[in-house]
């Protein structure tokens, strides 16, 4: 079942053929983890939609309350029997129908989607993950590619380029040939008690769960977190490398090209993770 604007509907009576969400990419979302009718990190993903729609120039509703949209979310949960187990929610807003590049409104509507997954907490993902670089299109960093819009034409093509190489992800350049991100989530680069994850100013996602890895880092272990642009020459050279997203929660990258890593940073942050969920 999917939420449109508070209304539950079957998933196939949503979308118009002149949305503008499908016709110009004119929409945000976000993808957030529910276990047990639990939203993960949900005042995070809250105020990143709300930083993000008064970027895109989207007019916010007086009703797009934090607790409106969580109750919005548990009824679409509640509506597919989702109430009770894991779930990947998609939160998706968009302008409203109307003008070509230039919108006749800046109003917007909402939808949700839900789905099934297995896992409640974060388990380590201990299988072979290679990755490379995508050198076919590169990120322009700005304001808006730090945003979760639905222009993800660089992130399909590198899924589709990773399918066909055999590898597990890939690792997205910017303009400036920095890395600066996986095609699904934030990277981190560890090099003995130095770990590294690419500014935001290099035009990463804002992510989520980079933000809770971070906190982690910054308050709870030994080792120093540097927000700095990260070279493909550091990569090889790394002791470890892993990306994060709110679904995964930390996925250990085991190959790039010819270096081998180990896992052993990320099982511990992941542990502190899931603690770090009890608890809230």
């Amino acid at each position: 079942m999917t939420n449109f604007n508070g209304t539950i509907l079957e998933q196939e009576q949503l979308v118009s053929i002149h949305n503008r969400g499908y016709a110009y990419g004119d929409a945000l979302f976000e993808t957030i983890k529910a276990s047990h009718g639990k939203l993960f990190f949900w005042e995070d993903h809250y105020f990143r939609l709300m930083a993000s729609m008064r970027i895109m120039r989207m007019e916010i509703p007086m009703n797009f309350t934090m607790e409106y949209l969580e109750d919005q979310i548990l009824n679409t949960l509640k509506a597919s029997n989702l109430e009770d187990t894991s779930a990947r929610v998609k939160l998706l807003v968009h302008r409203n129908e109307g003008g070509l590049y230039l919108p006749n409104t800046n109003d917007v509507s909402f939808a949700i989607s839900v789905k099934h997954i297995e896992n409640d907490f974060y388990t380590l993902q201990e299988g072979f993950y290679e990755v490379d670089l995508f050198k076919d299109y590169y990120v322009s960093p700005s304001l808006l590619s730090t945003l979760k819009t639905n222009n993800k034409a660089l992130n399909v093509v590198g899924s589709i380029y990773a399918k066909e190489n055999n590898l597990a992800n890939c690792l997205v350049l910017n303009t400036n040939k920095h890395v600066v991100e996986a095609l699904n989530g934030n990277v981190f680069v560890v090099k003995g008690n130095t770990i590294k994850t690419p500014p935001i100013s290099d035009g990463c996602l804002k992510g989520v769960m980079r933000k809770q890895i971070i906190e982690i880092l910054k308050t709870g272990t030994e080792f120093e977190l540097i927000e700095e642009s990260v070279s493909p020459f550091e990569l090889q050279k790394a002791d470890e490398i892993f990306i994060t997203n709110v679904i995964v929660g930390i996925q250990p990258v085991t190959k790039y090209r010819k270096k081998l890593f180990n896992t052993e940073l990320s099982k511990t942050i992941l542990q502190k993770l899931n603690v770090k969920l009890r608890l809230s």
